[in-house]
């Protein structure tokens, strides 16, 4: 019995520890992120995905930073490189959690940077899938402030594209901004963005 409960107090230990190092390692690289040092910072969270394998985190933020680098990016070839690396650790963190409103919303912004990007090419091919990943996100989690942000745009967007009023759309911003006080994300490190732009969107709404 002593052997056992020395055993068990070594894995309380370890399990202590592990979740401390992660927590540390996430707060610097977010810190790293929000100093503007994106290199410093994506690769910190490739090295926590590396020792946290069943942590979906670390793979959303890569995923999610090659996403955003690309909307700044011309060169093709880059975007493609930041693109494909995004997929490859969204893929991983979908392999990590089920019916993940953040993967689902990520997933659909990474098809609409390929959609941005060369939408001869990709537009047909992701739009429908764009649409039914947002449809998706939004029953799972309809008062999701990024959800219903995310939904809106990429409905305003379309909306423009065919040259159609996107001021029904305005509702669900209006709601979304309502909803980010008080939301709750799991813990510091999930995902909680978007207040600042939704407070834009509507702006252009009100021109």
């Amino acid at each position: 019995m002593k052997h056992l409960i020395i055993i068990a107090v070594l894995l309380v230990s370890a399990i202590t520890n592990a979740q401390t190092n992660f927590e540390k390692g996430m707060q610097k690289a977010f810190e790293l992120w929000g100093q503007n040092n994106w290199t410093e910072a994506e690769q910190l969270f490739e090295r926590i995905a590396a020792a946290e394998p069943n942590e979906w985190l670390p793979n959303y933020y890569i995923a999610q930073m090659n996403s955003l680098k690309t909307w700044e990016e011309k060169d093709p070839k880059i975007v493609k490189a930041q693109l494909d690396k995004a997929q490859e650790y969204l893929n991983s963190a979908i392999g990590l959690t089920k019916d993940n409103v953040d993967v689902l919303v990520l997933q659909a912004q990474i098809y609409t940077n390929w959609v941005a990007f060369d939408g001869m090419t990709y537009g047909m091919k992701y739009s429908a899938k764009i649409t039914d990943l947002y449809n998706t996100a939004y029953r799972l989690a309809p008062d999701n402030p990024m959800v219903l942000l995310s939904r809106a745009e990429w409905n305003m967007g379309s909306a423009r594209y065919f040259g159609q009023d996107t001021k029904p759309f305005c509702k669900d911003i209006e709601k979304a901004i309502e909803l980010f006080p008080n939301f709750k994300p799991e813990s510091a490190f999930h995902p909680n963005w978007g207040k600042e732009r939704a407070e834009e969107v509507l702006k252009s709404c009100n021109n």
